[in-house]
């Protein structure tokens, strides 16, 4: 059984807020390419299908020297002739995670004037991925874009995750954050959150809400759910986010607690069902959509956060660089407006801001998964 430590570190939805000022910002709706290993190159626009490349007319950006003493490569970074590859801890076809790792790519392809790649590697809530970016050359031309399950939450679940979030990484920036949305299927009888509550409470351990893991923030927020509401469902652990919302509209499981990026669209199609969102405010996604607060459940709170990162070792004029260009990215009004349209809140801000953030959370992480006593099996 969870305690109160668990409720008080699981509402960190709203807690993030007062970061969201460090580097004012927010995403437009746009088409995002979501097949494994595309490339993004400059000036790539939005509709761009996977693999397509299209060259840069106009950037502001300049190269940045970096100098040969045994920390980094010799000459000007980036170099236009060699791809930027970005790992993304998770699989592709339209995961949260995957969606914004593309749309921050195609922003960086344009401003580096090269060529941005993406490499999916999921598998055991991320580590695989994040373990294989760890050990990386640092050499300013491989990054890891993951989030708060696999950097945060994963080095208290696991005996070993093949990496060290803060050691073997170079913190670059915080990207977002992205609040969960209850969602069911068709098939549920429930309209609204007090019906759905009800309906729980009626069939204990009857209803199946699928998760991206054991750990997760889809995981953690049904855990958080139950406890707050008092009702009994089984957790259902998938490793990609799209095969748990294809088995929910399925009816092979009931709900998820899913990110909004990764399921607003069938949402709007009407091909699963919204219930309540776990943040402070309405998202402009799905402005229909209620807050749990509205609903009379303002503990019901859970989000989670994006960042990239470097290997550690990555020459420190890189880190610098990069950092500027994804908080310039991040206040760009257009692309505000698109995160804004998926869902998802802007946070940018230094890179030192991410290594303490990143401490804290391992800190939290680890005394909610004690607390709650969720292991692996």
């Amino acid at each position: 059984m969870m305690t109160t430590e668990l409720r008080r570190w699981l509402m960190r939805g709203a807690a993030l807020f007062p970061l969201i000022a460090l580097a004012p910002c927010m995403v437009q709706g746009a088409d995002v390419n979501t097949s494994a290993n595309a490339t993004v190159s400059a000036n790539a626009n939005a509709n761009a299908n996977a693999n397509a490349s299209t060259s840069s007319s106009t950037s502001t950006s300049t190269s940045t020297a970096i100098k040969n003493d045994g920390s980094g490569s010799t000459g000007s970074w980036p170099s236009p002739d060699k791809a930027i590859q970005i790992t993304v801890p998770g699989p592709g076809g339209g995961g949260t995670g995957d969606t914004l790792a593309r749309m921050l790519a195609e922003q960086l392809a344009t401003r580096l004037k090269t060529s941005v790649v993406i490499e999916n590697k999921p598998g055991a809530n991320g580590n695989i991925g994040a373990a294989a970016a760890a050990k990386y050359a640092p050499d300013g031309y491989r990054f890891l874009f993951s989030w708060a399950g696999t950097l945060a939450v994963s080095p208290a679940l696991y005996a070993s995750t093949g990496f060290d979030s803060q050691k073997d990484f170079e913190p670059i920036s915080l990207i977002c954050d992205v609040p969960n949305i209850l969602v069911v299927n068709n098939q549920q009888p429930a309209r609204d959150i007090n019906a759905f509550i009800a309906y729980a409470k009626a069939n204990p351990g009857k209803l199946n809400f699928g998760s991206t893991g054991i750990g997760s923030s889809m995981h953690l927020a049904g855990e958080l759910f139950m406890v707050e509401t008092g009702t009994k469902m089984v957790h259902v652990p998938y490793n990609a986010p799209a095969t748990a919302t294809t088995n929910m509209m399925a009816n092979d499981i009931q709900l998820m607690f899913q990110l909004i990026p990764g399921i607003a669209g069938q949402v709007k199609a009407g091909k699963v069902r919204a219930i309540a969102i776990m943040s402070p405010e309405r998202s402009p996604a799905l402005p229909d959509v209620p807050t749990m607060k509205e609903v009379g459940l303002p503990t019901l709170m859970s989000s989670t956060w994006f960042a990239l990162l470097a290997p550690r070792g990555t020459p420190a004029p890189i880190i610098e660089r990069m950092n500027a260009e994804i908080n310039a990215i991040l206040r760009d009004k257009d692309f505000r407006q698109r995160l804004a349209d998926v869902g998802a809140t802007p946070i940018g801000g230094t890179s030192d801001d991410l290594r303490k953030h990143l401490a804290s959370e391992i800190d939290k992480w680890g005394a909610v998964v004690k607390a709650a006593g969720i292991t692996i099996q």
